[in-house]
């Protein structure tokens, strides 16, 4: 059916009025908020893998759009068999909410101890590698995509939520696989630079697309306090100098998430140039055994420091009644 020239000019007059409208409803409404959960050095403990699953469950119920675990998903002195490995997985693919899983040194580093199985840590990393960084998506029933950084080191990942960057790196605690030697481990002379090179390309992806924040996920603590010291470990020294580089050159918030000396935190440890702390970098460190639980990340593009941090002990610590009237 044809439509007259008056009927065309009516329809074109309707369609514009609705794509005038469409702005003035939206105009002065607050931008969204996004929630993300932080976790780490869980499960310890058989207690701690049966809780895991409904704490998993109490964060999907908080409307959170991914679960990050920053590594160590077991206790240092547990073997790290296959069956420990798969029985992970099983856990974190159960997630009913994207899981995305960075590792930790009681996942491969340490793996050489008699208590773990006495195995090649590099052998360990590879067999993580061949389980958790299977394709370009997140663990979990529901699936996010990442992007890898190409080569072997499928573990560093990225992938943007509302105005904000997460970078996940390779940098287990202990020594960050150094060795016990003034010179590197071949190993970590081949990784770190795929860390820095994934550091500081991230970076520069965060500013090209004129981002609000950067946050970074690594599982080791590098030890921020005696580095604003001027006393940095020598196996975290350069992550630590880059990262200080980048967060000045970067114009949003920056945070740094870890595991590693389980003591749930966040705080400013940073120092700028004048030495005093970094307010635009924030620290936040996961709960780790014999503590259990998780730190909610809201972002909020509403507000200038864009990130909000709440801790949520697990399990929860009850509402106390209020007193009856007297």
């Amino acid at each position: 059916m044809s439509l007259s020239a008056r009927q065309v000019t009516l329809l074109l007059g309707l369609l514009l009025g609705l794509q005038a409208a469409l702005p003035a409803r939206a105009e002065g409404l607050p931008a969204p908020t996004w929630r993300v959960a932080l976790i780490g050095d869980v499960p310890y403990s058989e207690a701690e893998r049966r809780e895991l699953p409904l704490m998993l469950e109490a964060i999907a119920q908080a409307d959170t759009r991914v679960v990050i675990h920053v590594g160590d998903i077991k206790h240092g002195g547990g073997r790290c068999d296959d069956a420990v490995f798969a029985d992970r997985l099983a856990l974190f693919q159960a997630s009913p909410v994207p899981l995305v899983y960075v590792p930790g040194d009681n996942d491969w580093t340490d793996c050489h101890r008699a208590s773990n199985g006495s195995y090649e840590p590099e052998e360990r990393l590879e067999q993580l590698r061949r389980l958790f960084w299977t394709d370009n998506r997140s663990l979990g029933r529901k699936k996010l995509s990442l992007e890898r950084q190409a080569g072997p080191y499928r573990e560093h990942s990225r992938f943007i939520l509302g105005p904000v960057l997460f970078v996940t790196l390779n940098l287990p605690g202990g020594d960050n696989n150094w060795g016990k030697t003034d010179v590197p481990s071949e190993e970590f002379r081949q990784r770190h630079p795929a860390v820095l090179d994934w550091l500081t390309n991230s970076f520069a992806l965060a500013r090209r697309k004129k981002l609000a924040g950067v946050v970074v996920l690594i599982q080791a603590n590098p030890g921020l306090k005696h580095f604003a010291q001027g006393l940095g470990h020598r196996s975290y020294l350069q992550f630590l100098e880059t990262l200080r580089g980048e967060t000045e050159r970067f114009k949003g918030q920056v945070v740094l998430v870890h595991g590693d000396t389980h003591q749930a935190r966040v705080d400013h440890p940073l120092l700028d140039p004048s030495r005093r702390p970094q307010q635009r970098f924030t620290r936040v460190e996961s709960y780790g055994y014999p503590s259990m639980g998780w730190i909610e990340a809201v972002i909020d593009p509403n507000t200038p420091e864009l990130f909000s941090f709440t801790l949520h002990p697990w399990p929860p610590i009850p509402t106390p009644m209020p007193s009856p009237a007297q």
